[in-house]
């Protein structure tokens, strides 16, 4: 660990008689373990040692056309194929835009919630359970504990034209998991190579990678082999996918249009086009809702929902999310770098009033990183409670007495991103020994800087972490082992972690 501890979890009880005492898990693991144990284990490790503060699971709130029939998805996915209307055309309006539209050049809902449209993936799922689902792959199967079969669903055409063969959706999952052109590399699974044979898939694993059919429904999307390897064309400004939309129009950082597809292998959908568009502030998206220039928008306000009721013709729609919102305590710096200041930070942020005033109920308050639900939550922790003179005297017990802190926020990203950091930075500057202040930033810039080696990346940073996998081990293994994400370390964890990968489901 990176406390100061004693070995035990507990530290010596400084001279002032503050209590200082550090264990707040007390689970073990059996000699022989199911992997969803270990991952339970795990999560409990986290509550202990606070690598994050822990916040909330975020809900979903859509603002929608009353013309617009649609059931808000956990997953967070936004498939305008899913949308029942008579209207002609839609506009949907998200907090943010893309960087890319390379369906594997950035991990994030807003690019997927767009390319999505015209790109599929390799598996569907559903979106409560993330259980997979028949799509461009029809069967899949374990044939070895380190080989997997992939049957390949025929008769589907690409946007240009070009029939889809099993070679491209090889083709596909190897990009996807190439770091040198992928950022899901890390995510999509253990996998040496993907092969076409006598008209399936085969995928060669270097290990037994138990979450792979939930990553095939996650990460990486069909593309085209000979497209993309034609250097006339770029798959970072235009798209040539197998989904129900082909690209019309795309202005870089200000939309991206789309025509139905008249060839897409499943079912019609209603809009025959589409509108991608971000405005980051929040009021100006209600704004589009309300006069009519946006069909569906994303994270409204709580305290918005009023103004969204009263009006003609819009209406809203809410559902708590697979996105896990946290502050990052980076333990490269000081004081981050302290089991009992990053405790001392749990015990100061007044999660539950943040809930509740904030995000008006709209939220669970969370004590570990997987989710109810997710597989490998450990139902036996609670959460971090409101403390603050225990956090003084962790905060002393630290050595970090006077220290200044600054809490890196994006701004329109999550639901009232901004505002809970502000508040959570307030709460944190309350306390006698602790200056705090909270620092608004461009998503895209931030998220830049904290995917630069932990040590040149921001000391303390608020975060929203999707899990579309809906199981523990890309709630935790991206953040503490080795990768860009990894913002902590921990021996014990990354092992457990590591040994969950190798245990069969």
């Amino acid at each position: 660990g990176n406390g100061n501890g004693n070995g035990n979890g507990e530290t010596d009880t400084p001279d002032d008689g503050a209590e200082a005492e550090l264990r707040t898990y007390d689970g073990e693991l059996s000699d022989d373990p199911t992997r969803t144990e270990v991952l339970q284990h795990v999560n409990g490790l986290a509550h202990e040692q606070a690598p994050w503060v822990f916040l909330h699971q975020q809900f979903s709130i859509y603002g929608i056309n009353d013309d617009v029939s649609w059931d808000a998805r956990a997953d967070e996915s936004i498939y305008v194929r899913e949308f029942e209307t008579d209207l002609d055309e839609i506009t949907v309006s998200q907090g943010q835009l893309l960087e890319t539209l390379d369906p594997t050049g950035e991990n994030a809902t807003p690019q997927y919630n767009i390319i999505d449209q015209a790109y599929d993936n390799f598996l569907g799922r559903e979106d409560d359970t993330g259980r997979p689902l028949e799509g461009i792959v029809t069967d899949w199967e374990r044939t070895d504990d380190l080989e997997i079969e992939l049957q390949i669903r025929g008769d589907v055409e690409f946007h240009n034209g070009n029939d889809l063969d099993p070679s491209d959706v090889a083709f596909s999952i190897n990009r996807a998991n190439n770091p040198d052109v992928s950022e899901v590399a890390d995510n999509l699974g253990d996998i040496n190579e993907a092969r076409a044979e006598d008209g399936n898939v085969i995928l060669d694993l270097d290990s037994l990678t138990p979450t792979i059919f939930r990553n095939l429904t996650a990460f990486g999307r069909v593309v085209s082999e000979s497209w993309v390897n034609d250097d006339s064309n770029d798959i970072s400004t235009e798209i040539n996918g197998t989904g129900p939309y082909e690209l019309d129009e795309y202005v870089e950082g200000t939309r991206v249009s789309f025509t139905k597809f008249d060839a897409y292998w499943g079912e019609e959908p209603d809009p025959n086009a589409v509108t991608f568009n971000g405005i980051p502030e929040d009021g100006p998206r209600v704004d589009a809702l309300i006069s009519g220039d946006s069909d569906l928008i994303t994270n409204v306000r709580p305290g918005d929902i009023p103004d969204v009721q009263e009006a003609d013709g819009v209406g809203f729609e809410d559902v708590p999310s697979i996105r896990n919102i946290f502050l990052v305590q980076n333990d490269a710096f000081e004081p981050f770098d302290s089991q009992e200041f990053r405790q001392a930070m749990n015990f100061a942020v007044d999660v539950e009033s943040i809930i509740n005033s904030i995000l008006n109920e709209f939220g669970n308050q969370t004590s570990q990183p997987t989710l109810p639900g997710h597989n490998g939550h450990n139902g036996d922790l609670d959460p971090y409670p409101h403390d603050p003179e225990r956090a003084e005297a962790l905060v002393e017990a630290s050595g970090h007495a006077g220290v200044e802190i600054e809490l890196h926020t994006p701004v329109g990203r999550y639901l009232r991103d901004a505002d809970i950091a502000e508040a959570a930075a307030s709460q944190i500057d309350e306390l006698d020994n602790v200056s705090c202040t909270a620092n608004r930033r461009d998503f895209g810039d931030l998220v830049g800087e904290l995917l630069a080696p932990q040590d040149e990346s921001p000391a303390f940073f608020l975060i929203g972490w999707g899990n579309p996998t809906l199981d523990g081990d890309y709630a935790m293994s991206p953040w503490f082992t080795e990768g860009p994400f990894q913002h902590f370390n921990n021996d014990e964890m990354a092992e457990l972690l590591q040994q969950a990968r190798n245990i069969p489901e």
